[in-house]
């Protein structure tokens, strides 16, 4: 059974799978040779996702593959509840997600995929293997291995692998090149600037527009920024990193004075408390401020709710927090993921990539767990060729290729200058 919000919104969400579904032509090749080889059979796989059409698309391909798949939302306001609706009625998906869902609903939706005993995980946060090795260590014995999605998860996973305690193989799919140079950079850079402008339906030409972080997120993100016509400043913590977005032409500055002149701030770092207290003091009135990590920690409201005299909802996921001090802050999508919050996520196009990688690590995991060990594996080089040449085919794009000669010149040392 389902925890969904309304199986009649179904129609629509149909529609939503099967228009994502025509931009996601490498997936669709991945689901054609499931459906022959039927590789998934007899397993079953727990997903904890943005419940969105691209995501589905993946679940139908699981599905073809010949797998049992649940999924729930591994975000509280990620959940498309049209799609929801359609995966459950026209595809016969278990979902448990609600879009807005309280914490407890959240919990109790990863408890109820988990419930159904899974071979195989698939995570996006990596919330699964968390409970699993929190609260269900019994019924770790079980799991044959883990997907990994986003950059927060690969790094909670990494910290658990480090001290000696991750109980099961996991893919870092987040760590192919095909998902993060596309999805993180080109993905959230488009997807996170949609959620703020629907949110707030202002201009970004001429604006001040503050991006903490220039990891792939980051760095898409301030380029998109750019592109609108802001006036983009990066904060960074990493010497390297802040240097690459200074020769990028961005400003480059400490958080404290990035707020004082910022006319939107959005986080992308990962990390907790990257505005807080003293930052909320010298913002200029009617500061915009989002988050596009993964969870809803990078601002501290805490700290926010304390300083102001009132809250009020002015817009669709846009909050006003009026300052003791008479300054307003707005804040989108309640901290929480941005571009999915207050907007529909990532194009199709470049999820194609993305959930092709994690179609074929859950694919690997279900033929190979018996010889993988208990770490954060990556996927192999030639999966990422592989995705790489067929996104390129399908947009109609050709390449060249070395000739023998060249191959046998790039693989020897004896020629040089002559």
């Amino acid at each position: 059974m389902s925890d969904i919000k309304n199986i009649d919104l179904k129609v629509e969400g149909k529609k939503r799978i099967e228009w994502a579904a025509k931009d996601m032509p490498v997936l669709d090749i991945i689901k054609n040779d499931f459906t022959k080889s039927k590789s998934l059979k007899g397993t079953t796989i727990s997903c904890c996702l943005h419940v969105t059409a691209e995501t589905a698309n993946l679940m139908i391909a699981l599905k073809a593959g010949g797998a049992k798949v649940l999924l729930c939302a591994s975000n509280p306001l990620s959940t498309q509840d049209d799609v929801a609706a359609s995966l459950v009625a026209d595809y016969g998906i278990d979902v448990y997600a609600i879009k807005g869902e309280d914490s407890k609903t959240y919990f109790s939706h990863i408890k109820s995929v988990l419930d159904a005993h899974p071979d195989i995980i698939m995570d996006d946060g990596a919330d699964l293997v968390s409970e699993l090795h929190k609260n269900r260590v019994a019924q770790i014995p079980e799991i044959k291995g883990s997907t990994e999605e986003t950059t927060t998860g690969v790094v909670r996973l990494q910290s658990l692998a480090k001290s000696g305690k991750l109980l099961f193989p996991v893919i870092a799919v987040n760590e192919s090149k095909t998902k993060h140079m596309f999805d993180n950079r080109y993905g959230t850079g488009q997807s996170s600037l949609d959620g703020i402008i629907r949110a707030t339906n202002k201009l970004l030409a001429g604006s001040v527009f503050v991006v903490a972080g220039f990891g792939w997120c980051g760095k898409g993100l301030a380029m998109r920024a750019r592109g609108m016509g802001a006036k983009v400043i990066v904060t960074e913590i990493d010497p390297v990193k802040a240097l690459e977005a200074s020769m990028e032409g961005f400003d480059v500055m400490s958080m404290k004075d990035a707020v004082k002149n910022a006319d939107f701030i959005c986080t992308v770092t990962g990390n907790k408390h990257i505005l807080r207290e003293e930052h909320f003091k010298v913002m200029k009135d009617g500061c915009i401020i989002s988050n596009s990590g993964h969870f809803d920690i990078e601002i501290d409201l805490v700290a926010l709710k304390k300083m102001s005299k009132k809250v009020t909802n002015v817009r669709p996921f846009n909050e006003e927090y009026t300052l003791t001090n008479g300054k307003s802050v707005f804040v989108i999508a309640e901290g929480r993921l941005v571009n999915l919050g207050s907007a529909e996520g990532h194009p199709s196009s470049v999820m194609d990539m993305s959930f092709a990688n994690q179609a074929l690590a859950g694919e690997m995991i279900a033929k190979q767990h018996k010889t993988l060990s208990k770490e954060v594996h990556t996927l192999p080089e030639d999966i990422d060729i592989r995705i790489a040449n067929l996104k390129l085919k399908a947009l109609g794009i050709s390449i060249d290729k070395l000739t023998p000669d060249q191959k046998k010149y790039m693989g020897s040392w004896e020629e040089g200058t002559n």
